[in-house]
């Protein structure tokens, strides 16, 4: 018998070099190994009859290699393999071409007389069915079905450890469930303690039923949201047990901002500057998420918070991600506070600008990127932090700018529309303020899906818009020219916008630009002079130009859903009709159904919850940015049962041992703290 905690060395049937790859993507003992899920499972007890077309999924198929050779085609060589049906036609076309390109090696391990087993999505090339790079694995002709781990039963397939054949790591994993000591397993962690962890491992890695496999997998992503949970409700319980400070008894300054502005807040941001008052009156710091769609009024939410903190005698932060951003803040809180006497600092890595001289520790609110953690001079009494777009920001780096202050009040704020399935998971330690009112004066935008116009008929539409005095955004998924992705790049598509509208002005704006000549671009266009600006997604968020009311996407498959989203938000900012064009070449059906989404809706959360549905949540709340690393079980936080009571086990931890240092100390190791060794160096 083994345990979790043996080291390979202690194993008498793995081999010193078979030990040297699991070392080299991190796995040293058994317990590591037995963590190493599979990534799927094929049902080998039945496959997939040979298709009479192409797939839209992967199938699996078993048959035989009749022919193989090495070929070479449009200057690229690779290995071609003809594979029948072992039922011989009966069931489907009964023959399949298998491909391999640069990867020589494949005639020694698949010939002609193999039985095999391939797994990959079919399409048809040059009349035949094809499977391009398939997943694939040799049968022996020795293969004993009654004892084998590979055939005649639910199989786990592991992503590639190199060095180590997938059989082989499929049978070294069987034979560790095997020996593995069952007391081993009793000091590993357990959500659940009536359910043996060990027994969840063997139906992870062998499951009865491909259901039996997805059921460990859900137990496994309860421990992981649990863990999450575990450390949302350890911030809020140790956060409100800080002592803060007073701010908003005065609202001086917040009447004469309602009295300066020409029209009226919606009644969902006058809801949330209600809700951050209390929180600023209260003794306790502030620790609230302003969430809105795109165009829902959080900017002004945020200079009315920023004022009550200025009217207390203290300063106001507001950091955002990218340059573009900061200073579209700074340019819309210095139109609409200059005049009530506000000083507004702007910082980022490059600009240094104030509407006052001499404001070095002076200044009431100061606005910038990430290059506001260095710059200490100018924080003398930070009351608030307002962070935008947060997600985009480490964990560390927000904490490095509540550090400027003492137990400031915070408010972040996103764009990003979130599931309110996911909500819970990474924003379950803040109090939430919804913006889901439009502001009113906002032009309606019309979506529309096209698939291979003629460009004469893109050029002719942005041109009649522009003849008109508005002007459009020409956006583009890459900046140059790629030879991996087919598709035309901003640099590329600038000089044939600039033939193709030879009366107006066309700007370029990508992420390559220097920050002086980013800005320089967003002037001219933010100015009228710029007809038409070709972009990447640097333009994603706050850009604010009311007059632009036609953006053209192309290449729109190759967006997010939530991107694309956010990207034509940059639209309908003025009381014009809008227009939001989505180009794709209709290739993919999944594509085209995913722009029809967007096509259909315009409510943020109802996008949001179907590109969760389409491509699972991925980076789209910045889990890798949420100091929580990667979600690994990301396909369940759909799940939101799952979450709740990964949430209800957290509750009841917390309630019975708050401190962690009883009789649930042996979780004190999943809270995630951020220390002042993670804050990025002052300088």
């Amino acid at each position: 018998m083994i345990s979790l905690e043996a080291p390979f060395s202690q194993l008498s049937h793995l081999t010193g070099k078979e030990m040297h790859c699991l070392a080299a993507v991190g796995m040293h003992k058994v317990g590591d190994l037995l963590e190493y899920l599979p990534r799927r499972h094929e049902d080998r007890r039945r496959f997939d009859a040979f298709p009479n077309q192409p797939t839209t999924t992967a199938v699996c198929l078993k048959g035989k290699v009749i022919d193989s050779c090495l070929r070479r085609f449009g200057g690229r060589n690779f290995y071609e393999a003809v594979i029948m049906d072992d039922a011989g036609g009966v069931f489907g076309s009964g023959r399949i071409t298998c491909r391999w390109f640069n990867m020589h090696f494949i005639h020694k391990l698949v010939a002609t007389g193999h039985e095999i087993i391939l797994y990959g999505k079919v399409k048809e090339a040059k009349n035949r069915l094809v499977i391009d790079q398939p997943e694939f694995e040799v049968l022996r002709e020795d293969e004993d079905a009654a004892d084998s781990v590979h055939i005649e039963r639910v199989v786990p397939v592991y992503r590639n450890v190199t060095g180590i054949s997938q059989r082989r790591l499929r049978e070294l994993i069987y034979q560790l469930l095997e020996q593995l000591d069952p007391q081993s397993e009793t000091a590993a962690f357990r959500v659940i303690p009536e359910i043996s962890r060990l027994e969840v491992l063997r139906m992870a890695h062998f499951p009865a039923t491909l259901e039996q496999a997805h059921e460990a997998y859900r137990h496994f992503a309860l421990e992981e949201f649990f863990g999450i949970q575990l450390n949302v409700v350890w911030r809020r319980l140790h956060h409100r047990q800080r002592p803060g400070r007073v701010l908003a008894k005065k609202t001086g300054l917040l009447k004469d901002f309602y009295r300066s502005l020409p029209f009226d807040l919606t009644g969902a941001q006058k809801r949330s500057i209600r809700e951050i008052i209390q929180d600023m009156r209260s003794e306790y710091p502030m620790s609230r998420l302003l969430q809105g769609d795109v165009g829902a009024g959080k900017t002004f939410v945020a200079m009315a918070s920023m004022l009550l903190a200025v009217d207390s005698g203290a300063q106001a932060a507001l950091m955002a991600p990218t340059q573009i951003l900061a200073e579209q803040h700074y340019l819309t809180f210095r139109r609409w506070l200059e005049p009530l006497g506000i000083r507004v600092v702007l910082r980022t890595g490059s600009r240094q600008e104030s509407n006052h001289l001499e404001m070095e520790g002076n200044a009431q609110m100061i606005i910038g990127t990430h290059a506001l953690l260095y710059d200490n001079a100018l924080f003398a009494d930070l009351g608030l932090v307002v962070i935008d777009e947060q997600h985009k920001f480490g964990v560390a780096q927000r904490a490095a700018l509540v550090r400027q202050g003492i137990v400031p009040d915070v408010l972040v704020m996103t764009a990003t529309p979130i599931p309110r399935t996911l909500s819970m998971t990474l924003y379950g330690d803040l109090d939430v303020s919804l913006l889901d009112e439009k502001p009113a004066g906002r032009g309606a935008i019309i979506t529309g899906l096209r698939i291979k116009p003629k460009q004469t008929d893109v050029t002719s539409f942005v041109r009649d818009h522009l003849e008109k005095g508005r002007q459009a955004y020409l956006v583009y998924p890459l900046v140059e020219e790629s030879d991996k992705l087919k598709a035309e790049s901003a640099i590329q598509a600038h000089g044939k916008w600039i033939k193709r509208l030879p009366n107006h002005e066309i700007g370029l704006l990508h992420g390559k630009l220097r920050p002086e000549e980013k800005e320089a671009v967003m002037e001219r266009f933010r100015s009228g002079k710029t007809d038409a600006l070709v972009a990447t997604t640097v333009i994603e968020v706050g850009v604010d130009v009311p007059n632009a009311n036609v953006m053209v996407l192309h290449h729109a498959e190759r967006f997010g859903l939530a991107q694309l989203h956010q990207l034509r938000g940059r639209i309908g900012r003025g009381d014009h009709k809008s227009y939001c064009i989505l180009l794709t070449d209709g290739k993919s059906p999944e594509a085209v159904q995913k722009l029809k989404v967007l096509e259909d809706s315009a409510d943020g959360f109802v996008i949001a919850e179907e590109d969760l549905k389409l491509r699972g949540p991925g980076d789209l709340l910045g889990t890798n940015q949420s100091g929580l690393g990667n979600i690994r079980f990301s396909e369940f936080l759909a799940d939101t049962a799952l979450l709740r009571q990964a949430r209800e086990l957290a509750d009841k931890v917390i309630d019975q041992d708050p401190e962690l240092s009883g009789p649930h100390a042996a979780l004190r190791s999943f809270i995630v703290e951020v220390s002042d060794e993670d804050a990025p160096p002052q300088a």
